[in-house]
């Protein structure tokens, strides 16, 4: 029998990962992809979130509250940008089957296509996750309402624009 848990995913992506890796040449891009890596491993540490897989050049993660994972986007994004890396990333929370150390279900899915709807340097939210922060100081702005590739239903989503005044 499959395991259902709760959990609040976040997928991250390299923007324009294959013009960079073209212009830098196979070497330099595998090296610079490496410190994306570690860097990104680091972050999921300190905000206790527990690396699910890599997805080429990007991760999915996985966290038990949604303020751990709001917290470790906003640090992968700036210690990205530190490495001249444009990275974007989504976030939901919902529940998830368990397949050894590997995640699968609608969750995933859903948080998957969020990130389309992200740009350079954003964090996009589900309302799920909204709505289950609030009174943690983070805010958002509504990006409107839209269905989903492959998901059904229509989803709001927001971005994250930093801690509320």
């Amino acid at each position: 029998m499959m395991e259902r848990v709760l959990l609040t995913v976040l997928f991250t992506d390299i923007v324009g990962s294959t013009s960079v890796a073209a212009s830098m040449g196979d070497q330099k891009w595998r090296d610079l992809l490496q410190r994306h890596d570690d860097e990104i491993r680091i972050e999921l540490r300190r905000s206790e979130g527990t690396e699910i897989k890599t997805t080429g050049d990007g991760f999915l993660a996985a966290f038990q509250r949604p303020t751990r994972a709001i917290h470790c986007a906003t640090a992968i994004c700036d210690r990205m940008a530190k490495l001249g890396l444009r990275v974007r990333a989504a976030i939901h929370i919902g529940e998830c089957e368990k397949r050894g150390d590997d995640l699968s279900g609608i969750a995933i899915h859903l948080a998957s296509r969020l990130l389309e709807y992200a740009r350079a340097g954003e964090i996009i939210a589900s309302r799920t996750v909204k709505d289950l922060v609030v009174g943690s100081g983070f805010a958002f702005e509504e990006r409107g309402e839209t269905k989903l590739r492959d998901v059904p239903g229509s989803w709001q989503i927001f971005l994250f624009s930093g801690r509320a005044l």
